[in-house]
């Protein structure tokens, strides 16, 4: 895990929040490629392999929407398209997207 201030200019909490969960997401498809190789590569078991999956927790209402409905809006339009790399995770189910609340997340206590 790693801290970094982030290199694009968000204009609103939203975009921010869901800058940081493109960053992570980026990194989990990574591993998940990697799982993947790993399966199919060095377990040649002719049974049926675990489907491999990942949840995330987002703590910003606005950006789990975004995530989840791929739906272009004024106010979302001008993100970059770097940015929307995993929607097609989120579409076949590899990858969810759910809210947690603040009150359950200790770790927002250091953000503060």
């Amino acid at each position: 895990w790693k801290s970094k201030s982030q290199n694009l200019i968000a204009l609103s909490t939203c975009e921010a929040e869901y800058i940081a969960l493109s960053t992570a997401l980026r990194e989990v498809i990574a591993i998940m490629h990697l799982l993947e190789d790993l399966k199919h590569n060095f377990f040649p078991i002719h049974s049926s392999l675990p489907t491999i999956k990942c949840k995330t927790f987002e703590d910003n209402m606005s950006c789990v929407k975004m995530a989840n409905n791929h739906k272009t809006r004024p106010r979302t339009k001008h993100l970059a398209i770097r940015l929307h790399h995993f929607r097609h995770y989120v579409v076949k189910k590899l990858i969810s997207v759910e809210y947690i609340s603040t009150k359950k997340q200790l770790a927002d206590i250091f953000t503060k």
